[in-house]
């Protein structure tokens, strides 16, 4: 119902999903409109050129899946309950109400689920909003709906007798406030802001392993509950982490804003929590070591840097109060310090602060990215590794990817997952995976070489950066500079090895490379086919998990359209061939011949 907020909100074209009996009356006309959309729709996303369109291959498959379901849609005709449409217009003919037999409007009543106060008095705010839309007077259509609506409250309020005064109190309530003050209603939440358990605005939205978003305490309590499954899609989680999604909240954040509704309190939030907790001899110690970091004697910075460093490491407690206590601005401004070791502590103590959520976002509006860019550039190579750390935190929040991106942090990222330790390039890596998952850093981190990196990674001997190089380049293969500089690199080789060879969640991203490197590439198509891909693809589609059976089939399809294609053009050439023979052979003997015989 909701595609028909698509239109100008005329008499006809309102979004009248809440007035039930209009949706009886108007049900050839709404189907219409419906066909209407779904057609436009379809022939607008059936017109997508995705060459031409910088997105992933993730983003083209829901595309395809949307424009499947459309094309179900439109050869999909819904039957309409023309009897409920017929009892609808005898109701309305009745010209005298006490000679309407209950027995005829109580099933009728229950058909439009109109049965209840409440269910009547959403009935009449909709019927008023739609009059008040239009700025017109009433139509036919409207006075019938209306006398319509008021014969069947008038049976619910005398087959009801029990509704309250309160009820009723509250029905010309709203009926006033529907007439009166249509501009102030409340808004309608939209349906991805609501949780689907709850169906509450959400408060506190987390990712479960299916890719749905849920309130936290529902899906907690569900999963405590033993079940294993995604309520929404029934599909089994591979486990049951949940991760907060901070994009989501943002934007019901704005919502709230925009719309004049109090933003939900996320439950756990703790605002106050290092007055309640920390004992007035901790926030002296505190206030001790804040007064030593602005000290001119860099014995006290030094000292003082590392203390708060350790007291944040310890529990979530003290990243609050230290933060509370006005830290951050402070340890920012040491990043740019000459010594190293004061560099050091403090980078890392902004580390294991910002372990806390609330945190995270206090030391980017601190201005403390360009200071932990400048450490990973030039600090000691354990300041570079806990600066790498530090960013890769920052980044779980999605803004703070377009603000990390842009102070230039990627370059040195790639520097650090090629000549750091084990340790640095690991953190390297975590931070550029975050980071490139925001399409915007991913054509910075390409040109700044790291395909190139990632391939010495995934061929060196030892081989204990095989999982984040696969993960990082199967984020990049989908953007044009990163299949042509991935191509370039000579992977498919390598790639094909860990389709046969690799751990699933190896093969998985393999495949997903490979699936972005062949398309539309006939050179790289040839390629597969001569390095022996089919058999591995076949098993992975069997064996595989879901992702990497999905990239399998989707290579396996590329491929064997592929060879149709060569077996269509190769049959177009040798068809002239085969026609200049047929002709040879039917043609008469030359007088030569007949003089010879």
């Amino acid at each position: 119902m909701k595609l028909l907020v698509c239109f100008k909100p005329t008499i006809r074209d309102l979004p009248i999903q809440d007035i039930t009996i209009c949706m009886v009356l108007e049900r050839e006309q709404i189907m219409k409109k419906f066909h209407e959309v779904t057609t436009q729709l379809e022939q607008a996303l059936g017109g997508v050129h995705y060459e031409e369109l910088d997105i992933s291959d993730e983003v083209k498959e829901q595309v395809e899946l949307v424009l499947s379901q459309f094309q179900r849609a439109k050869g999909r005709v819904d039957t309409p309950d023309a009897e409920l449409h017929e009892d609808l217009l005898s109701l309305y003919s009745k010209s005298n109400d006490a000679a309407i037999d209950p027995a005829f409007l109580r099933p009728l009543v229950e058909k439009l689920q109109l049965t209840g106060i409440y269910d009547l008095t959403q009935e009449s705010c909709a019927l008023h909003e739609m009059v008040t839309a239009t700025g017109e007077d009433p139509d036919e259509r409207i006075e019938k709906m209306s006398v319509i609506l008021r014969k069947i409250k008038d049976f619910v309020l005398t087959e009801t007798p029990e509704i309250d005064s309160s009820s009723r109190e509250k029905s010309s309530t709203c009926s006033g406030q529907a007439s009166t003050e249509t501009t102030h209603k409340a808004p309608v939440i939209p349906d991805d802001f609501r949780c689907p358990i709850s169906l509450e605005l959400m408060k506190d939205p987390v990712i479960v392993s299916s890719g749905q978003t849920y309130e936290r305490s529902s899906i907690e309590k569900w999963l405590e509950a033993g079940h294993s499954t995604c309520p929404k899609t029934q599909q089994v989680l591979t486990s049951n982490a949940i991760t907060p999604n901070y994009v989501l909240r943002s934007l019901i954040a704005q919502w709230c804003e925009v719309n004049g509704v109090e933003s939900p309190k996320r439950p756990g939030s703790l605002p106050n929590k290092s007055a309640s907790v920390c004992t007035p001899a901790e926030r002296s110690k505190i206030e001790n070591l804040l007064r030593k970091l602005t000290s001119g004697s860099p014995e006290d910075r030094l000292s003082a840097t590392g203390e708060i460093r350790l007291l944040a490491k310890r529990n979530a407690d003290n990243r609050v109060a230290i933060a509370e206590a006005g830290a951050i601005p402070l340890l920012v401004d040491l990043l740019s310090t000459p010594d190293s070791r004061i560099q050091e502590h403090a980078v890392t103590a902004l580390l294991n602060l910002s372990i806390c959520e609330d945190n995270k976002r206090s030391i980017v509006t601190s201005g403390a990215v360009p200071g932990i860019v400048h450490v990973l550039k030039k600090g000691s190579m354990e300041a570079r590794e806990n600066a790498a750390a530090a960013l890769f935190s920052l980044s779980v929040i999605d803004e703070n990817k377009v603000i990390i991106g842009t102070y230039g942090a990627i370059p040195p990222l790639v520097t650090l997952l090629s000549d750091g330790t084990q340790r640095g390039k690991k953190d390297a890596a975590t931070a550029l995976f975050n980071l490139c998952i925001y399409q915007g850093n991913k054509g910075k981190a390409i040109r700044a070489g790291v395909v190139l990196t990632l391939m010495e990674l995934l061929t060196e001997p030892r081989g204990g950066m095989i999982d984040e190089a696969l993960a990082i380049l199967a984020i990049l293969s989908g953007h044009p500079e990163g299949k042509t500089n991935i191509g370039a690199a000579g992977a498919v080789p390598v790639l094909v090895n860990v389709i046969t060879n690799g751990s699933p969640r190896n093969k998985e991203n393999a495949a997903a490379v490979l699936v972005h490197l062949c398309s539309g590439d006939q050179h790289h198509l040839v390629e597969v086919q001569e390095l022996g891909v089919m058999g591995p693809l076949l098993d992975l589609v069997q064996n595989g998990t879901e992702r990497s059976r999905r990239k399998a089939t989707q290579l396996l399809e590329r491929i064997n359209r592929y060879a149709e294609q060569q077996k269509q053009a190769q049959a177009e050439s040798e068809a002239p061939i085969q026609q200049t023979h047929n002709q040879l052979s039917q043609s008469p003997p030359s007088s030569t011949n007949v003089l010879d015989s």
